[in-house]
């Protein structure tokens, strides 16, 4: 075949969805089937075209497998069929992720390839337990073994007292099962009793549990501890090192778990946060927002433009650029931003706001007009917006129209989203609309703590007979991942 490879056979990383190559996620966002494994990040597949076809062909030890020959001829099929192919795998593909025998196949299929590099959890989860695999004084070399061989192989393909004599770090992969035979073996061939041994669950995501010992009681450790799959084991000098650069687990929300319940759009900003203090994150929208048919009226009659939302920012620039208009059609009003992140909206689209209230709420943006003089004022928001601004502005005398660009509508979640949510430390609500939806769908959430991000978001969940353990001031998504970092410290 010509025209370049058609079938891609690309590493997801080790886990934690930050570790996916700008590579990868070109891929993805281009092609049009992906065949992926099990231990991809989470969120990877959000990377997919809506259009393209998504193929679990994941292997798990002891549940449901899919044959490698079915693999290879899926792969083959839809290469030949002229189609993009992403093969998405877990950590790096030709690293004990058969990646290399997929290849051949195609190659003897006639289909060109590429093949795209990820981090291998051999390097990357010894690195978030705070464990360099080499170290000038400790390990000038690393090797990385599998801890499960291929069962049908008459005899052992590893030489155990060459592992035993080499000298460096020792990583073995999917060898949690495995670990007391490992251990025995490498003490039997003349490795030290009590060389530092790590086991590393889950690496480099949220729950990532790391299990220090040496190898004559290591296994007995593992058993107590109920490690399980999947996990890399590492033995050598190094492994000491994690009682002093372990840094994973200083993060301050590290083991703490919290539901993000806004829409999935507004979401992300917020869940990174969470996850860079170290939060097990469950994003569980219960909202999402629908476009309205409204037309934007002739501003020229206006003196202040009030937008009280970020989606009410972007569906207003979405229906000025409907009507052949875009930002200077603002030119001469004076703008007011419900919020930084409203003010941040309305700069994307090119309008610098006049007026932030420091209270990211109706009261606080009357505070913030007390002193400005308003004839006729436009107010842009979604169906469901309190009347607190347009009553307090025509109780000053102005005239003032409400332009709904949007409504708010419930997000169904399933089953296993609602028990992740329900087991959650902290559930986040950042609208009255949030409240509503969720607790409609979850039930009353007993066992979580409830986070606010304000006032009206607060009286919302007192009227579902629910107070809120936190409430966030400022009343901003940061001042929320502030708040619950301080309800976390005390």
């Amino acid at each position: 075949m010509s025209g370049g490879p058609t079938v891609f056979l690309v590493g997801a990383g080790p886990g934690d969805p930050g570790l996916l190559t700008l590579r990868a996620v070109e891929l993805l966002g281009s092609a049009d089937v992906v065949l992926y494994d099990r231990l991809i990040p989470p969120g990877a597949l959000r990377h997919a075209r809506p259009e393209a076809e998504l193929v679990y062909v994941g292997k798990q030890g002891g549940g449901p497998q899919m044959p490698q020959e079915e693999i290879d001829r899926l792969l083959v099929e839809h290469g030949r069929a002229g189609r993009r192919v992403v093969r998405l795998k877990g950590g790096d593909p030709l690293v004990f992720g058969r990646g290399g025998e997929e290849a051949l196949r195609l190659r003897e299929a006639g289909i060109e390839f590429e093949i795209v590099p990820g981090i291998t959890a051999g390097v990357a989860a010894p690195a978030y337990a705070g464990i360099p695999v080499t170290h000038r004084e400790l390990a000038s070399g690393v090797a990385f073994v599998t801890g499960h061989e291929n069962p049908d192989k008459p005899e052992s393909m590893l030489d155990w007292a060459a592992l035993a004599r080499f000298p460096g770090t020792l990583v073995f992969y999917m060898g949690v099962r495995a670990l007391p035979h490992i251990a025995e073996k490498l003490q039997a061939e003349g490795r030290k009793a009590d060389e530092p041994v790590a086991v590393i669950e889950r690496g480099t995501l949220p729950g990532q549990r790391t299990l220090v010992g040496t190898l004559a009681d290591i296994a007995e450790r593992a058993q107590l501890s109920g490690i399980r799959a999947p996990a890399v084991t590492l033995v050598g000098p190094v492994a000491a090192l994690r009682g002093d650069l372990a840094w994973l687990e200083r993060r301050p929300l590290h083991g703490r778990t919290i539901a993000v319940t806004r829409a999935r759009a507004q979401a992300s900003p917020l869940a990174a946060r969470l996850r860079d203090l170290g939060a097990e994150v469950i994003e569980a929208p219960a909202i999402r927002t629908e476009s309205l048919p409204a037309e934007v009226p002739d501003l020229a009659g206006y003196d202040l433009l009030v937008v009280s939302s970020p989606n009410g920012a972007r569906e207003l620039f979405a229906r000025l650029f409907e009507g052949g208009k875009d930002a200077r059609a603002l030119a001469g009003l004076k703008v007011a931003a419900m919020g930084p992140g409203t003010a941040r909206a309305l700069k994307e689209g090119g309008v610098r706001a006049d007026v932030v209230p420091e209270r990211s709420v109706a009261e606080g943006m009357v505070e913030a007009l007390a002193g400005i003089e308003i004839r006729r004022a436009l107010v842009a928001r979604g169906k469901e917006g309190r009347d607190v601004l347009p009553d307090a502005l025509r109780q000053r005398g102005a005239e003032v129209d409400v332009l709904a660009l949007y409504e708010t509508v419930p997000e169904p979640l399933d089953g296993e989203a609602i028990a992740a949510v329900a087991a959650a430390d902290y559930v986040t609500f950042t609208s009255a609309s949030t409240v509503r939806h969720l607790l409609a769908a979850a039930g009353a959430l007993p066992g979580a703590k409830l986070a606010s991000i304000g006032p009206a978001t607060s009286a919302e969940l007192r009227a579902h007979g629910r107070e809120p353990d936190v409430e966030a001031d400022p009343h901003t998504p940061d001042g929320l991942v502030d708040a619950v970092l301080a309800d976390a410290r005390s």
